[in-house]
């Protein structure tokens, strides 16, 4: 199964995407995508850290390329999250994509999805907001929008985290 699950900064979609993975089976994988930056990045690390604890996680940190990382068979994959994927990838000094970011990332979790038992994405409506970005913010927007589009149109489920409740919009649990 592949699911996405989006939601707002503080919406609950990682509780939710959590339990939904541990609904799943034993074997669970946390992708984490996040590079560390700051206080308030780490605090958010320290709170899905205690989050999980406890929980049978195999932690494995990939900011970029999620295609090649190392994972049991038939593991249950909790990618965390789309947003900080999309943001290391598009402004990675090093990259050498050709400027081709949302396919890649694509095939990335077409690649990914095809090696685990469960694939459960978390993505962020980051688009409810403001209307003066600047010219990378919009490239951003846009790109995940794209990304979110595409995984929603693979997936087996898609639900909307709002207060810590889901909104299924496709598929069932």
């Amino acid at each position: 199964m592949l699911a996405l699950i989006t939601g707002g900064s503080g919406s609950g979609k990682s509780e939710y995407a959590e339990e939904l993975i541990c609904s799943l089976g034993d074997s669970r994988v946390y992708l984490a995508t996040m590079k560390v930056s700051g206080e308030e990045g780490f605090t958010r690390i320290m709170r899905h850290l205690r989050q999980r604890e406890g929980r049978g996680f195999l932690t494995v940190e990939k900011e970029t390329a999620i295609a090649d990382i190392t994972i049991p068979p038939e593991a249950n994959v909790l990618l965390e999250d789309m947003g900080n994927l999309l943001a290391n990838t598009m402004f990675d000094p090093e990259r050498k994509d050709g400027g081709i970011i949302v396919d890649n990332i694509i095939k990335d979790v077409e690649a990914l999805n095809a090696r685990c038992r469960n694939l459960v994405i978390v993505t962020n409506d980051v688009f409810s907001g403001g209307d003066a970005y600047g010219e990378e913010t919009v490239d951003y927007m846009k790109n995940l929008a794209l990304i979110n589009r595409r995984i929603a149109g693979m997936a087996d489920l898609a639900a909307e985290i709002s207060c810590g409740l889901a909104d299924i919009l496709k598929g069932e649990i």
